[in-house]
């Protein structure tokens, strides 16, 4: 009889993969129990501060969920994410949503570390710790706002183009859709495409995912401003960027300077400040958003956001750079330099600062100002289906005010953090910057951008965090490489590289090339060797047998290495 080989028993029971999830969570202990904090925070933050808090933007995006159309001053990706939660009726859904997008980032940033640049747990936790545990990020993820969402797509950009070193067209078409989606949450996010282009031609990526790329960006864009352009008339995606661009001059044009013509640009004098510039308050938004010192009332109720205000404010705003550029450089610079203070004074103004803080009582009642065929309150109680003001409860409340006290970044902190990507984007000079070039100028862009085309505000420096962090972490692991003491020897190839041949075992051993000599048939018989001669006899076979026992120990080890 034969025996037939019975097959081996697979334990396909449960626990097998419960086992699999506690050896993932105990080689990734230091970052589960950090996020297990950050999850704890966020939910006191609910507990204390519900169903959510409220900034001066927040109407205009539950407006837009409300009734749907273009919005004339900012983009309305934000408003569709509202729009599909909108049948929960339920604020406190939207802020566990934007939790999720912040502990999200966390994980990507965590995961890009580790996976791709070998950094150890807890160095990659440290970088994450930003994004995971600042109290104004926190309190940011709570607020009917669009920064959280911007923030992880932002993150999810540059973690997907550092993981692949080689981009294929679908991966390209996939970063493109991020894009346009970043884009769309806020229009500052449309000069990151052109931040990731660059990149991928440094790079050398090749044209097939570049292209991809555009095209998946340009398709949803081109659409939105299509539909823009069949409301308001202008193909743009806002009617606000020239506006805004002339709050940015506000503080510093001097129409005397610009030497306009009264007669024939009678609509740009109309845009001039007559208060002496070293008069004029201290925040550029009082000559756009407070209506007793801006000069844009002067068109008219409700027509600061027209296309042709819009155009006129642009055209002002161009030739006061042009005519003054010492001035805006400095204004620009004023602003950049304001992001790296370790200290938070008040800024721009009163209301503006406290409502980034848990301890503002501003939003317990909300205000009753016009909307698009409604007012502001109503707005926010229908999308709620009842009362949507901030509800304090203590002492949840009382845990996040103390916390927000204590843990934050410091614009100092984030200066450094900068400053550590610059020197390894430095010393990375001959591949052009590296890995490190990406997150570092996407963080630096972050900071400049508000500074050179709208002016300084707290919120815009927490999406540069994270960029800054991995910019600083990629960096810092460059250098421990470079002083290992190994670094110099040549690295040994790994089995799975298809660049590199995998090691010959001893079965596919190639034919030992015999010289001439070897080949030449003995022209004498071999004579017989004495007893006496025989230890040195054995000596030529005991050494093959010594290569041969090597060469199949090399070729074990290459095939364990190659299993593991």
């Amino acid at each position: 009889m034969v025996a037939v080989a019975e097959p081996p028993v697979v334990d396909a029971s449960p626990v097998s993969g419960w086992g699999r999830l506690l050896a993932f969570l105990r080689r990734h202990r230091v970052f589960a129990v950090a996020v297990g904090l950050a999850a704890l925070l966020r939910i006191i933050t609910m507990l204390g501060f519900g169903p959510a808090m409220w900034f001066n933007d927040s109407y205009d995006y539950i407006s837009v969920a409300l009734r749907p159309r273009p919005h004339p001053i900012r983009p309305d990706g934000y408003g569709f994410w509202l729009l599909i939660l909108r049948p929960l009726h339920s604020l406190a859904v939207v802020a566990f949503t934007q939790h999720l997008m912040g502990i999200a980032a966390g994980v990507l940033i965590y995961a890009l570390l580790t996976k791709k640049f070998g950094i150890p747990g807890w160095g990659a936790t440290l970088a994450a710790a930003p994004i995971l545990f600042d109290a104004y990020q926190i309190q940011l993820e709570q607020l009917v706002m669009s920064d959280a969402m911007f923030i992880l797509l932002v993150v999810g950009v540059i973690t997907l183009v550092l993981w692949h070193r080689t981009m294929s067209w679908r991966v390209g078409a996939v970063v493109g859709v991020l894009l346009a989606l970043t884009a769309l949450t806020r229009s500052i996010g449309l000069p990151i495409l052109a931040l990731v282009v660059v990149y991928l031609l440094i790079k050398r990526a090749g044209w097939k995912p570049i292209v991809a790329m555009i095209i998946a960006c340009a398709l949803p864009v081109g659409a939105y401003m299509g539909w823009f352009k069949a409301v308001n008339g202008q193909f743009a995606m806002t009617n606000s960027d020239g506006v805004i661009l002339y709050m940015r001059t506000s503080l510093f044009a001097d129409c005397h300077e610009m030497n306009l013509d009264k007669r024939k640009e009678l609509e740009l004098v109309l845009l001039c400040i007559n208060t002496p510039r070293d008069k004029r308050e201290p925040s550029a938004q009082a000559y756009l958003w407070w209506d007793n010192e801006n000069q844009l009332h002067v068109f008219g109720s409700g027509m600061k956001f027209t296309p042709e205000i819009n155009a006129n404010a642009s055209t002002f705003a161009k030739k006061a750079i042009l005519s003054q550029p010492g001035d805006y450089l400095a204004a620009v610079a004023k602003d950049f330099f304001r992001a790296f203070r370790w200290d938070r004074p008040q800024f721009p103004d009163y209301k503006t600062y406290m409502l980034y803080e848990f301890r503002n009582s501003f939003t317990r009642e909300l205000p009753k100002w016009s909307s698009y065929h409604s007012t502001t309150d109503k707005d926010a109680e229908a999308y709620e289906n009842g009362p949507a003001a901030t509800r304090v409860v203590a002492p949840w409340s009382d845990i996040m005010i103390g916390y927000q006290k204590v843990v934050r970044l410091p614009g100092l902190a984030l200066g450094l953090l900068l400053l550590v990507g610059l020197y390894g984007v430095a010393v990375r000079w001959r591949e052009l910057g590296g890995a490190v070039l990406l997150p570092w100028l996407g963080g630096v862009g972050l900071v400049l951008a508000p500074a050179a085309t709208a002016e300084f505000d707290y919120r815009y420096l927490l999406p540069a965090a994270p960029l800054a962090c991995l910019a600083a972490a990629i960096t810092i692991a460059g250098l421990r490489e470079r002083r290992r003491p190994d670094a110099t020897e040549p690295a040994v190839p790994h089995p799975s590289d298809p660049q590199h041949p995998k090691p010959q075992t001893a079965d596919r051993q190639p034919p030992v090339q015999q010289t001439p000599d070897q080949q030449r048939p003995d022209p004498q018989p071999a004579k017989p060797q004495r007893r006496d001669q025989q230890p040195d006899a054995e000596a030529p076979q005991t050494t093959k047998a010594a290569q041969t026992t090597k060469v199949a120990e090399t070729a074990e080890a290459a095939e364990t290495a190659e299993s593991a």
